[in-house]
């Protein structure tokens, strides 16, 4: 009668494997194991909590194995006493016993009254739960940066809990297009931008407002984007308003932006539905800064752009009736401009962009003027024809100085007669405020640093190596603050010099 008891356990055991592993569709061991885990479980309230006891169930026959774990060992930890055997008496069990290893006793076949049957089954169904939402875990985790489809099942808080058939997804209201409202039971279409797995369970995070859902329902609506014929390059968004993306193809015969319109708007028509009327404009990306940042700016023309790649900052010239279209409203246009291109942009009008100029060829003009010891007219001259510096009247010859309309032979002469004297006295003066305050050798010696620097470095009260390896490039050679901004040094040698300190300072 016993024998038949058990196997009917045995068949319930396999049964039960099968049927849950397929109705969960998880894999058929984890469901066994957790079977295991209960049964081991059951057996401790039985022959002893502090016990190891451990559960083996055959996958193929369901023939359940209880057995007894005892550790040998020396003497006894009073903690571990009931899952340890002294040497001496594991010998009298097993003759060649080592310390270590482990004597193991089968237990008799476990018979679960109604608690025990309850508590495992309790475990089971856990464990069960728990392999069930791993395996959801391990799904979606894989998903992130793809869209789904479910439906709104109910509102926490202010947030959308949605179903996504196998499993539930969360959209917060930040997540949502601004006056964007959804009920339960409306079909919602969003991106998966996190999946979490914490204490509390996993959660999968929904977005409608992330720039890469855009950029995904263009994969989906665009056959040339599934298929990597035309890229999106990137993508900047006001959600619910106003979006920006760049797309390009190596591809002549194709139209990338053309492809994303669609045949009379309809492709995109179809985007900006789903984005609640989000107006999209679609602009080709190139690897030329200038001429992305002038496509990324439409509908607004370009005049200039001046970039300053060391402070990924750009400087761009708008014709004056165009501001208010390169701005936008409430300087949307410029801001997912610069989102898009990645840099930082100021917008300056062609009357504003004269008056600097005017502004700098005075202040250029006034410091010839200060140096050279001539008159206004002979300073504004100079600069209108390039030469902005001392340094460049020095080193040009007096032929070339007599081109100059209003020059002659003995004015020549004395304008690069009056510039080298002016540089023999800027360098009597660097050399002294170099030897006042620069005591670093190693600083002075340094593979391309001359006097001029060293002194512009003093009168900043950068005076030894460390100092100086501490600097970025771009505080060395910004146009406006740089400390060799008047020295006019290429960014390379520049960089050569940080990267030199670095090394001597480290090593």
């Amino acid at each position: 009668m016993a024998k038949q008891k058990i196997k009917v356990i045995r068949e319930e055991m396999l049964q039960v494997a099968n049927n849950v592993a397929q109705e969960k569709n998880i894999n058929q061991d984890d469901v066994f194991m957790a079977m295991e885990q209960a049964l081991e479980k059951s057996a401790r309230v039985k022959y002893g909590m502090e016990r190891d006891i451990r559960v083996n169930i055959n996958r193929d026959t369901g023939d359940i194995k209880l057995e007894s774990y005892l550790k040998v060992v020396e003497t006894h930890s009073e903690e571990e006493q009931a899952k340890e055997i002294l040497l001496a008496d594991a010998l009298k069990l097993k003759k060649d016993a080592q310390i270590d290893e482990f004597i193991i006793k089968e237990l008799p076949p476990l018979e679960l009254g109604r608690v025990a049957a309850q508590n495992a089954k309790g475990v089971i169904i856990q464990k069960v739960r728990e392999a069930d939402k791993s395996k959801q875990y391990e799904e979606y985790k894989d998903k992130v940066g793809e869209i789904a489809i479910g439906i709104v099942k109910r509102v926490e808080f202010g947030n959308f809990i949605v179903d996504l058939g196998k499993s539930e997804a969360i959209i917060k209201r930040e997540e949502l297009i601004p006056r964007e409202t959804f009920k339960n039971g409306d079909r919602v279409r969003a991106y998966i931008y996190d999946v979490k797995n914490d204490l509390k369970g996993y959660q999968v995070f929904l977005s409608r407002t992330h720039p890469q859902f855009l950029a995904q329902l263009f994969y989906q609506e665009v056959p040339e984007i599934f298929e990597g014929i035309i890229q999106v390059k990137s993508v900047a968004r006001d959600p619910g308003s106003r979006a920006k993306i760049s797309v390009h193809t190596q591809d002549s015969t194709i139209d990338p932006v053309g492809a994303c319109v669609g045949m009379r708007g309809s492709r995109v028509q179809t985007v900006v539905n789903e984005l609640q009327g989000e107006k999209i404009d679609i602009v080709t990306w190139s690897d030329n800064q200038a001429t992305f940042l002038a496509n990324a700016l439409a509908p607004s023309e370009v005049s200039k752009i001046f970039l300053y790649e060391e402070k990924n900052k750009v400087e761009v010239v708008i014709p004056d009736e165009q501001l208010s279209l390169a701005i936008g409203r409430k300087g949307q246009n410029v801001k997912l401009a610069s989102s898009l291109t990645n840099l930082e942009i100021d917008i300056l009008t062609e009357e504003e962009e004269s008056e600097r100029r005017q502004i700098e060829f005075k202040e250029k003009s006034a410091i010839l003027t200060d140096l050279l010891d001539v008159e206004d007219v002979i300073a504004q001259l100079l600069v209108t024809e390039g030469y902005v510096s001392v340094e460049s009247i020095a080193n040009e010859t007096e032929e070339n100085l007599e081109k100059i309309e209003g020059f002659d032979e003995e004015l020549a002469n004395e304008i690069v007669l009056r510039a080298k004297n002016a540089l023999k006295e800027q360098e009597v003066e660097n050399i002294k405020i170099v030897d006042e305050k620069i005591k670093d050798q190693d600083l002075k010696d340094l593979n391309g640093m001359t006097i001029p620097m060293l002194a512009l470095l003093a009168k900043e009260n950068i005076v030894n190596l460390s100092d100086f390896a501490d600097l970025a490039s771009y505080e060395l050679i910004d146009k406006e603050e740089g400390i060799f901004r008047k020295l006019e040094l290429e960014e390379e040698i520049v960089n050569q010099l940080i990267m030199d300190a670095r090394e001597k300072s480290f090593s």
